[in-house]
């Protein structure tokens, strides 16, 4: 196990990609999966499930924003949070963006820990892009990733039809350590 401790400054690249086409695939949740829009969630609500998910992937930028401005923006008709359920538990969740028509932003995409490599994200990425392009006037549906999220994210998303943009490259410093053997960067 190789780390890469808390507080090392590391440098990560932010791939940028578009789908201007409804794709005409569609994989079906698993029969025990139950989708679900959060509506108005509180704050502990989306903090418990994006720290779920993005904890390992140095999700940490919603920490900064100030709270009456995150508040609006979960609390926004524009903004839709979906959870997938199985037995009532959360396996994973998607955030829709509407709010700069006609694009719709997927602004985040993710499984929880124990749901990875379980084949839901292929179906939960379906599902999303299908409340995605229902949206009204809705021409293209954005996404981004980034060297420090999962190492098959990128990979499912140019797989479901987003194709790359721009690229941009960044730095950061580490809230955790990182077990590069895990999720190398």
């Amino acid at each position: 196990m190789s780390l890469i401790k808390a507080g090392t400054k590391v440098p990560y690249r932010v791939t940028f990609l578009r789908m201007t086409a409804r794709p005409d695939t569609q994989t079906a949740l698993p029969q025990d999966i139950t989708l679900e829009r959060a509506m108005d969630p509180p704050l502990w609500y989306f903090f418990a499930i994006y720290d779920a998910v993005g904890r390992d992937y140095e999700w940490v930028d919603q920490h900064n924003r100030p709270e009456a401005e995150l508040r609006a923006y979960l609390e926004s008709p524009l903004v839709e949070l979906w959870v997938a359920k199985r037995g009532g538990v959360p396996q994973g969740f998607f955030m829709l963006d509407f709010t700069d028509p006609p694009i719709c932003d997927l602004a985040y995409f993710g499984l929880m820990p124990n749901a990875v490599g379980q084949g839901l994200g292929r179906a939960l990425l379906n599902q999303a892009l299908a409340q995605a392009w229902d949206g009204a006037g809705v021409t293209s549906v954005t996404i981004n990733t980034c060297t420090l999220d999962h190492p098959r994210a990128l990979a499912l998303y140019q797989s479901a039809g987003f194709v790359a943009e721009r690229f941009d490259d960044r730095s950061r410093i580490l809230t955790r350590d990182r077990d590069t053997s895990l999720h190398p960067a």
